[in-house]
């Protein structure tokens, strides 16, 4: 089979290139450029794409060097361009390893605060949310959200009642893993939400066909956990080559190819991969850059996945 105009174009430029150029580093490789950054509807600010995640892997408890190692992590999501942290009360030691991070940084005024209320007892939401901040160690969450929709009308009147007093910047839900989709929409069609959070990745993909559509038409920001599946998707593919045209979208490894697809979803405002590892995190920001994958690329994406 001859090859494509496209292909023959592409490698034209690409030879044309190396002549003027002799020396096109990778994505990885280039001088930082900061990531593409998406707005949250209900306010018009900006964050960027790809935030940190920290179920299971900031969960250390006390010991001094794995927190060190959260810190580092931290560090090197700050550095390069990231804002968003995510946490919960349910992620045990996580808030206290957050903000033992963000004490040894110095980084309070950049970060963007995102966590959760989840606890059964209404009556004991506020206090639950008070020791997070402490753990957190910052004047004021700029998200909270209802994980779980556990006894949810009371904690959403609860953080509403903060964000008119000045004391929360946006309100949300979560779910993960599929669960509650029903009462999920029911929510998001009666409350004024400014986030939702779901489980996205390029193989659990049900939210594209009701949840991700009523976020756009609602004007609700959109963060998408367990891009990864808690590594398994990683492990999964693992070993197998990524297709020769992921290069047309600047994707060297499946975590950026799987985060590319994620972010390239017009609904998703951020998502959360976690890690222990610094190198990871500057990975995982590298993905949050031109160019993304339009619709027909991304069907290509998930087409050659499934396949695997």
């Amino acid at each position: 089979m001859s090859p494509s105009r496209r292909t023959v174009l592409k490698g034209a430029l690409g030879s044309l290139a190396s002549i003027i150029f002799p020396q096109i580093p990778s994505a990885q490789e280039r001088p930082f450029e900061p990531p593409i950054q998406k707005r949250i509807p209900s306010s018009g600010e900006l964050i960027p794409c790809v935030g940190l995640g920290t179920w299971i892997t900031f969960n250390v408890g006390e010991d001094a060097e794995l927190r060190n190692e959260c810190a580092a992590v931290m560090e090197a999501f700050f550095a390069a361009g990231g804002r968003v942290i995510d946490s919960s009360p349910m992620y045990g030691s996580s808030q206290s390893v957050v903000g033992y991070g963000l004490e040894k940084l110095g980084e309070h005024s950049g970060v963007f605060s995102a966590d959760k209320v989840w606890i059964s007892s209404a009556d004991e939401g506020p206090a639950q949310i008070e020791q997070s901040r402490r753990y957190w160690q910052v004047q004021r969450f700029d998200l909270l959200q209802v994980h779980n929709l556990v006894a949810w009308e009371s904690h959403l009147n609860t953080l509403f009642e903060m964000k008119a007093a000045g004391r929360l910047g946006y309100v949300g839900i979560t779910t993960s893993e599929g669960r509650r989709h029903d009462l999920f929409e029911r929510v998001m069609r009666t409350y004024p939400l400014d986030f939702i959070q779901i489980t996205y990745n390029i193989v659990d993909r049900k939210v594209e066909s009701r949840i991700l559509p009523l976020a756009e038409d609602r004007g609700i920001a959109v963060i998408a956990n367990r891009p990864f599946q808690r590594k398994a998707l990683i492990r999964r593919l693992e070993g197998k080559p990524l297709p020769e045209w992921a290069d047309e979208i600047e994707a060297g490894s499946w975590a950026q190819f799987i985060l590319k697809y994620i972010v390239s979803h017009p609904a998703i405002t951020v998502a959360i991969p976690a890690t222990t590892r610094a190198d990871h995190v500057r990975e995982n920001l590298a993905a949050a850059s031109i160019p993304l994958p339009d619709p027909a690329m991304r069907r290509r994406m998930a087409e050659y996945v499934q396949r695997l």
